[in-house]
């Protein structure tokens, strides 16, 4: 046999070995993660029976203080020089240089560190009978301040907004995590049959962070935040197309979720599950999505109570009172969104404006979840990404993105009222008194919930994930 002979049959058998290995062992290694995956169920059950399961209420790791959210996302950062954390020194020192010791390996977003200090806007006083200082254009979370508590130490890792906002919402500046709202929904499941568990409002323009900000990653998509528009359809394609009533549109949903569980049993892929599920609670929203947003059987009262001057027209007052609407119908976590607060100029009419328009809502919704009995087992957080610098940007009056120290306040059940906790410097440049991170809030969020943040897990990609990474701590000197 010639050595060409030779050198063919060894190429020949070297390519069998290969496809071999790739046919044999590659079904081999799937089949191991299918039993992995599966634990032992027939795969002909498959998923489905399982997300079926997945929206209803479940319980948490122990006896929680609350069992739904609030989340008032006031993206873009406010300057809490001028809302939440008085610093006298600073409007002292109004003008001058920061000290040098101070700036030592600061990093900024846009501005030079060596920008003179500001001096806060507006004039701050004591509120309720807690004695909690405010701002002067904060008139009606003043009123509330005996019922909130307020963290004026909060710090987080992003200097800009996008993965700022990304952070705070799912525990990662990376896109594709799943956002707080869907990892409670994961563990908590839903009581709202025939809404969504997870819905977002949006007022103002859109968050830097886009969807990232409550999607569900790596989660199914059944957790995943559903956003209501604030004109037409509360979501697209709600309504049926001409010509298609209301039997036809349920003979149509009835064909298809046939045909997916066919599909499902043969596949097994729990998104299968997850499309069935969609189909049906859209045939639902037909009909609560219209009736939730419909303002008519709200009295005059509680309408003035919001600062709501349209009905219908879109704003962040009507997402507050949506946002309790939402919550009696037995939605699970409801996230509003209002970017309005990047004031690198013209800071003191800026901010004084998004506090009127923000200001009066967000005690109401307070207000009204207290006089419902709702408010001990909800839990409404106020905050955004960020602060802003004590120093000046854009001429004389602008504040420069700032994670350091910036604040945040919660109410409800399980937190200390009327209480405030941590605090910065004189200046408001560093966080040095009982510092927060973005993880112990997120693990504080978690606890109120009923669960242990390190517990609360995931498994993808081979390795459990969970909301706080490997971080976070819960505040215990804010429980009640």
């Amino acid at each position: 046999m010639s050595s060409i002979d030779t050198d063919l049959r060894n190429a020949r058998a070297t390519l069998l070995k290969r496809r071999w290995f790739m046919k044999e062992c590659g079904v081999g290694l799937a089949g191991i993660a299918a039993m992995e995956i599966l634990s032992g169920q027939n795969p002909a059950q498959s998923a489905l029976h399982l997300d079926e399961q997945k929206l209803s209420p479940k319980q948490p790791h122990f006896t929680p203080k609350v069992k739904r959210v609030v989340y008032i996302f006031q993206a873009g950062a406010p300057s809490q020089l001028e809302l939440y954390d008085p610093k006298p020194e600073l409007a002292k020192r109004n003008g001058q240089l920061p000290p040098q010791e101070l700036l030592k390996g600061y990093r900024a977003a846009f501005i030079n560190p060596n920008s003179a200090l500001l001096g806060p806007k507006y004039q701050f006083s004591p509120r309720g009978q807690c004695g909690m200082e405010l701002s002067e254009i904060l008139p009606h979370i003043g009123e509330i301040a005996d019922d909130i508590c307020l963290i004026r130490s909060m710090q987080s890792d992003a200097v800009n907004h996008a993965p700022a906002q990304i952070l705070m919402n799912t525990g990662s500046e990376q896109f594709g995590r799943p956002s707080l709202g869907s990892w409670t929904l994961y563990g908590l499941g839903s009581e709202a049959s025939d809404l969504p568990g997870f819905v977002v409002l949006t007022s103002a323009k859109g968050t830097s962070g886009g969807a990232s900000n409550y999607g569900c990653g790596f989660l199914p998509t059944t957790y995943a935040g559903i956003p209501f528009r604030s004109a037409g359809d509360p979501v697209l394609y709600i309504s049926n197309p001409k010509g298609i009533d209301n039997e036809i549109q349920r003979e149509s949903i009835d064909t298809l979720s046939q045909l997916n569980r066919i599909a499902d049993e043969q596949i097994g892929d729990p998104e299968i599950a997850a499309r069935i599920q969609s189909y049906e609670l859209a045939y639902k929203l037909q009909t609560s999505a219209p009736e939730l947003m419909d303002l008519a059987s709200e009295s005059k009262e509680t309408l003035d109570l919001y600062g709501v001057k349209d009905a219908k027209e879109s704003s962040f007052a009507r997402n507050c009172l949506l946002a309790r609407r939402l919550l009696q119908r037995g939605v699970r976590f409801v996230q509003l969104f209002h970017e309005a607060w990047d004031q690198h100029g013209n800071l003191t009419a800026d901010v004084k404006n998004n506090a009127n328009t923000t200001d009066k809502p967000s005690a109401a919704l307070i207000k009204d979840l207290k006089r419902l009995g709702m408010l001990e087992d909800t839990l409404v957080i106020w905050g955004g990404e960020f602060g802003r610098t004590p120093m000046v940007q854009g001429g004389n009056d602008g504040r420069d993105h700032h994670n350091r120290a910036f604040s945040v306040w919660m109410a409800g059940g399980g937190l200390k009222k009327g209480h405030v906790h941590g605090g910065s410097d004189e200046l408001g440049f560093n966080a040095v008194q009982n510092p927060v991170h973005v993880h112990d809030l997120n693990a504080t969020i978690l606890h109120l919930l009923g669960f242990d943040h390190t517990k609360l897990t995931f498994r993808f990609q081979g390795r459990d994930y969970r909301l706080t990474d490997v971080h976070g701590n819960v505040v215990q000197p804010i429980l009640a």
